[in-house]
């Protein structure tokens, strides 16, 4: 539910653009992204940082786009969301005591630091792939394949990705859990294991 709240400008741009143009598709988009950031202060008397990024930069991408008639704008608008995204994580890496990903987890899974930073500069790395793919979908497609591509392309291509993240993690949670199984078993102080890499 709410990866469909998270999602909704897109999906709506998405309708908007199939049932008239993508200049249409822009404007509901911003509309649908002041709708999303008024539900969540009404909801919950705040707002996610995604959401703000996210409406601030449908409204100057998309405003140029509307301004100006150049879709170029609204196109480059998912590279910058997820390059922006990059510099946060790959920020909180450097200055942070806790990374982006530790903090928003750790109460959750139980890691130790270093895989922490390799799963924070993973997404590091797909944010700048992602922004650099939608750029190559939009400049070397059609205007409705890349519309196509900014819902279900880069959707799936999250999905696959959160999926490795998974398989990646019960790598290094498996031997906690064993660990913990025979320390319930004897009752005795299981030896600490060295997490694999």
């Amino acid at each position: 539910m709410k990866l469909l709240f998270d999602l909704f400008p897109v999906i709506l741009f998405f309708v908007a653009y199939k049932m008239a143009d993508i200049y249409v598709a822009t404007a509901v988009a911003i509309a649908a992204g002041f709708v999303q950031v008024g539900y969540s202060y009404l909801r919950h008397r705040k707002v996610e940082t995604m959401h703000w990024v996210t409406l601030g930069l449908l409204v100057v991408f998309g405003g140029m786009t509307l301004l100006l008639r150049d879709p170029t704008f609204i196109k480059w608008k998912p590279s910058v969301v997820n390059w922006l995204f990059a510099l946060a994580f790959l920020g909180s890496s450097l200055f942070m005591e806790r990374n982006l990903l530790q903090r928003s987890m750790e109460h959750a899974i139980k890691l130790p630091s270093h895989i922490w930073t390799r799963l924070n500069l993973a997404w590091v790395t797909f944010f700048i792939l992602m922004g650099l793919l939608n750029l190559y979908v939009a400049y070397n497609f059609e205007e409705d394949i890349w519309v196509d591509f900014k819902l279900f392309g880069m959707m799936g291509l999250t999905l696959l990705f959160l999926l490795a993240q998974g398989f990646y993690l019960s790598r290094h949670m498996q031997g906690e859990e064993v660990t913990d199984q025979e320390t319930a078993a004897t009752g005795e102080s299981a030896p600490i294991k060295r997490t694999e890499d």
